[in-house]
């Protein structure tokens, strides 16, 4: 694969309009976009996007490019699912986030969650069988799951005919984003 093959990818990020870890959301969206990756972000609304820094103090505000309900995740070739207490709880609710999920487990395309991010991905049921990391509240509900948690900076899992790729927390964006960027076909 040549180097420059991540300027031809695109990669959906999905979040709520509160309560997103900051670095876990914009040290992605700068690192693949200074690359040349597309990143879109899907909020549940077009309004602005108000992140949070350890879940309290308030962080920087993002504008969404468009709605969880308007994202053809087919139109993607990485999903990213950013932490944040608040932000994971209300987003596995959002009925549209569980269907972008499916979608791309369905076809075989990647998806990277962070922190609290695979409670996404536990409620959608795409867990079973797959090895992988997260905040440590969250060991429980990945195990009850099917899943099984580790305790590792990053783990990235290919069975099941996708990739995962998950971390536990802003301290581990470095191995995180390496391993988005490898699955997006980038030179590491």
């Amino acid at each position: 694969m040549s180097g420059d093959e991540i300027e031809q990818r695109k990669v959906l990020a999905v979040v709520t309009n509160y309560g997103v870890e900051q670095d876990e959301l914009l040290v992605p969206l700068e690192h693949l976009r200074g690359a040349g990756a597309r990143v879109d972000v899907a909020a549940v609304s077009m309004d602005d996007i108000l992140t949070l820094v350890g879940d309290k103090d308030p962080g920087k505000t993002v504008r969404p490019d468009l709605t969880l309900d308007d994202a053809d995740p087919a139109d993607y070739d990485l999903l990213l699912i950013p932490g944040g207490t608040l932000n994971a709880d209300t987003l596995r609710l959002q009925n549209a986030t569980n269907g972008i999920i499916r979608s791309f487990t369905d076809s075989g395309r990647p998806v990277a969650a962070i922190c609290h991010g695979p409670w996404a991905l536990v409620e959608a049921g795409v867990v079973p069988d797959k090895r992988l990391t997260s905040y440590p509240s969250l060991r429980t509900d990945i195990r009850n799951a099917g899943g099984e948690w580790t305790d590792e900076p990053v783990v990235t899992d290919g069975s099941g005919g996708w990739t995962l790729i998950t971390s536990r927390n802003p301290g581990d964006l470095e191995p995180f984003v390496r391993e988005i960027r490898t699955a997006l076909g980038a030179r590491p």
